[in-house]
């Protein structure tokens, strides 16, 4: 029996088991939640914070050096980080005990500490290291099913800061972005690991953002942002569908947003945020953009859409609320809170200030201004910054501070 055929035999195996259920409504799968976008499925949440914030249940320790947030899918939470051997995929059960780890590779880089957050597929975990190694395994177990690395194996080229891409999980394939000229986006069979196509015609270096799957036109499609490019895919076939310019400068992070025909993107080191109207013809595609501003320069804490407004931290401008059609600032507020990271919930952006405090707020999603609901200063604060955005799941709160989880309870009572 060879190994392709083992691994099938227990991908099928572990579709079969009871343990781990189908992916629930309010689960958090992956990096920015169930769609990439930020947007949690959460309802019934508290509308207001008492003083001191909402009730802090649990904490675990010890998890791994990192930046990673959290994925939480079935009734367990999974992240990566650092120890002294190797980084690792963890998994904890809603407790906040370790049931599992699994070794990745390399620790360290420029930033000490992993950078992307696991893909929760049904029972299977894929989780990628800094330093491309990209490793697929049992969620119930932690089992390794298959691994590859992306410089090793596919050529890969990316940034100082090494990979921090959140890897896709779509059907049967397993997608993340390698660059350099083999090819900047890759899909592997995610039953095997085998490489099933990579985009030749498309050879950017790979920065730090993750791809989104939509259908644009018509067609669905995989988009991913580069330092120089923004393209969309096949996902059959990995031909590229359409490509236009998009000069990003130092690091290109935030995840891309696409609200039906048009795709949103920002970056910051002075760039700033761009509207691309996608259009199709036949089988050709035309890209046009709609508007450029300074408005949204958004370094990496990402943005959200809730209706038709856009909300996220600007360097230079503070938090700020952007009508999505014409890329005009509805508000901006500078003083209140300091640049972060940001989701949303039940109405409510959470928003998470990197600074020495790691501050929370609570804040109405809305263009009439800043509503603040609540707010408090993370404890036990690490002296790096709080990078990881903070995930709502099951009526919990997660934030991720390097090796610390802690998890509040921020649904209704009653």
């Amino acid at each position: 029996m060879n190994r392709t055929t083992v691994v099938q035999i227990v991908l099928c195996f572990c579709a079969s088991m009871p343990l781990l259920t189908s992916i629930g409504a309010a689960d958090w799968p992956q990096w920015r939640g169930p769609n990439r976008d930020g947007l949690s499925a959460d309802t019934g949440l508290l509308k207001a914070w008492p003083e001191g914030g909402p009730k802090l249940i649990w904490k675990a320790e010890g998890i791994g050096v990192g930046y990673s947030a959290v994925a939480v899918a079935n009734g367990r939470i999974f992240t990566l980080g650092d120890q002294k051997d190797s980084s690792y995929i963890v998994a904890l059960d809603l407790q906040g005990k370790e049931l599992w780890r699994t070794k990745v590779g390399k620790t360290g880089g420029n930033y000490e500490g992993t950078r992307s957050t696991p893909t929760v597929d049904g029972h299977l975990v894929c989780g990628l290291g800094q330093f491309g190694d990209l490793v697929l395994v049992e969620a119930a177990s932690g089992k390794e099913l298959w691994r590859r690395n992306l410089d090793l194996d596919f050529g890969g080229q990316v940034g100082g800061w090494n990979y921090s891409e959140s890897v896709l999980i779509d059907g049967k394939r397993v997608v993340c972005a390698p660059g350099g000229e083999k090819g900047t986006v890759l899909a592997l069979d995610k039953a095997t690991g085998e490489l099933l196509w990579q985009t030749r015609e498309y050879t950017d270096r790979s920065d730090y953002t993750s791809i989104v799957v939509a259908e644009i036109a018509g067609i669905r499609q995989y988009v991913h942002l580069s330092q120089k490019s923004l393209v969309g895919i096949s996902p059959e076939t990995g031909k590229v569908l359409w490509h236009t310019l998009r000069q990003g400068a130092t690091a290109v992070i935030p995840t891309p947003i696409i609200a039906g025909d048009v795709v949103y993107v920002t970056s910051g080191y002075g760039v700033g945020c761009s509207l691309f109207q996608v259009s199709r013809q036949g089988d050709a595609f035309k890209v046009g953009e709609v508007y450029a501003s300074k408005d949204m320069q958004n370094h990496h804490g990402g943005v959200v859409k809730v209706g038709e407004h856009l909300y996220g931290y600007s360097d230079g401008k503070g938090w700020v609320c952007q009508e999505l059609r014409t890329g005009k600032t509805v508000w901006r507020e500078k003083d209140r809170l300091g640049k972060g990271s940001i989701s949303y919930a039940d109405g409510f952006l959470y928003l998470r200030s990197e600074d020495g405090k790691g501050t929370v707020a609570l804040i109405e999603a809305t263009p009439a201004g800043w509503k603040e609901q609540g707010r408090f200063d993370q404890p036990l604060r690490s002296k790096k910054n709080s990078w990881a955005s903070p995930v709502l799941a099951g009526g919990r709160l997660y934030l991720r501070d390097m090796d610390l989880l802690l998890a509040y309870e921020v649904a209704k009572k009653g």
